[in-house]
């Protein structure tokens, strides 16, 4: 499958039953995702629980999204951090178990220079497979800058990024800096319509665990150029992701999709379950998708 970064990705949740790796639900989510019009899956990456997945763990959830989605659409898999030693075997390993391409993101606690950010995208390329830097300075406390990333670009470390500042200046910098060819996703579900409207090109989201069909239809209006639908259907959106973001992710998203009956809401420590206060926002949001 030729990979096209474009439109309607999502970060797909774990589900686990047991303590372990519940296979079974994972696949039935690939399913799902394939009927409701999903552009791209997205395994082990924040959303995925990620930091608290083995190695072993990380290589066979995305083994059994590529095993699931049989070619139907393309495997973006998370899994690098901030060792780049770890990183790069863990791009090894995706591209083993068959991924189109790999997620890095930005080097947590660690906090690297442009250089050091440079060089550890790079590390990550040689594994061999097309890299999307993930830049997220909220969680990582550290900035992927857009002069890096054209560095980066021209020199074919990387293929896109999945920017997640929210900040349509930051977003315009870089389309500037990069040609329409370098794939802009966004990773913040509040501004996905104007994020294209600026350029981007699709978007990474949370939310589309468990309203696939409405945020593929609010990016592929955005992308068509039909921005009025676009922005009235961010806006019915809000709601939702207000309470997806309402305590760390994904503690939110495990709840509705446990809600909704497709996963166990088993979450793991130092993550908790969503707060009892929490719920009746949420069962309210989520009825109101229907």
């Amino acid at each position: 499958m030729a990979l096209r970064l474009r439109g309607s990705w999502v970060a797909l949740a774990t589900p686990f039953r047991d303590g372990k790796l519940d296979e079974a639900a994972l696949r039935r989510l690939v399913d799902l995702h394939v009927e409701a019009g999903t552009d791209g899956l997205v395994p082990c990456g924040t959303t995925g629980e990620v930091s608290t997945l083995s190695a072993d763990e990380r290589e066979r959830a995305v083994a059994v999204v590529v095993e699931q989605s049989r070619g139907r659409l393309p495997v973006l898999a998370g899994g690098p951090g901030n060792d780049t030693r770890a990183s790069v075997e863990s791009a090894r390993r995706a591209k083993a178990a068959g991924a189109d391409a790999i997620l890095a993101v930005t080097p947590y606690y660690s906090r690297p220079t442009q250089e050091g950010h440079y060089r550890h995208l790079a590390a990550i390329a040689e594994a061999g497979l097309p890299v999307v830097a993930y830049n997220v300075p909220s969680r990582s406390s550290t900035d992927l800058l857009p002069e890096t990333l054209r560095r980066a670009w021209a020199d074919r470390v990387i293929v896109g990024v999945k920017e997640a500042t929210g900040s349509m200046a930051r977003l315009l910098e870089i389309r500037e800096r990069c040609s329409d060819a370098f794939a802009l996703l966004s990773g913040d579900d509040f501004t996905i319509a104007p994020f294209i409207a600026c350029g981007g090109h699709g978007v990474i989201s949370v939310s589309a665990n468990v309203a696939p069909a409405r945020l593929a239809r609010l990016v592929h209006w955005a992308l068509e150029g039909r921005l009025s639908q676009a922005v009235a259907e961010q806006l019915a959106l809000q709601p939702l992701h207000r309470c997806l973001f309402a305590e760390p992710n994904p503690i939110p998203v495990k709840a509705a999709l446990a809600l909704q009956g497709r996963i166990s809401p088993e979450i793991r420590l130092p993550l908790t379950p969503l707060s009892e206060g929490q719920l009746p926002a949420l069962r309210e949001a989520l009825a109101g998708l229907s």
